[in-house]
């Protein structure tokens, strides 16, 4: 992992340029979160959930939504996959903090590793009710600088 030693301007310009590069994909439908006990892991999810995780009493699962389950919160996802060799260090909490002081939104973000498209991956998720909002952020953000 690169450590910047950077002023706050520097930060906000390389990232930038780090979300002009990266391949961004926005998925259709909403997500939710929905939970197991940790005794029987929901391998009937494993074809269509995103992430799993777990702490001493559930697993929990993102997946697509389900109409006919109760899911308290429903986000819409997009993700990025950054190319190899990019200092992209810094970036979820810039995105995040950007995304809070514009939009006033949260946002959930989920990381993964795939050395076969640049290490490095995330999946964002913002609420549904905001979501528009900050996917037109985002894009304005990948745009010209």
């Amino acid at each position: 992992m690169h450590v910047s030693q950077e002023t706050p301007e520097q930060t906000t310009a390389r990232l930038r340029q780090v979300m002009a590069q990266a391949r961004l994909e926005i998925f259709d439908g909403a997500y939710a979160f929905y939970e197991t006990p940790v005794a029987q892991f929901p391998s009937h999810r494993v074809a269509d959930a995103l992430a799993f995780v777990r702490d001493e009493e559930v697993w929990s699962f993102l997946a697509p939504a389900d109409t006919t389950v109760a899911a308290v919160d429903k986000f819409v996802l997009f993700s990025f996959h950054f190319p190899p060799a990019l200092d992209n260090s810094g970036f979820v909490g810039w995105l995040a903090s950007h995304l809070k002081a514009t939009i006033g939104t949260g946002i959930l973000v989920v990381c993964g590793q795939n050395a076969g498209q640049g290490g490095i991956f995330d999946y964002w998720g913002a609420p549904e009710v905001v979501a528009q909002k900050v996917i037109a952020e985002v894009q304005r953000l990948r745009g010209p600088l």
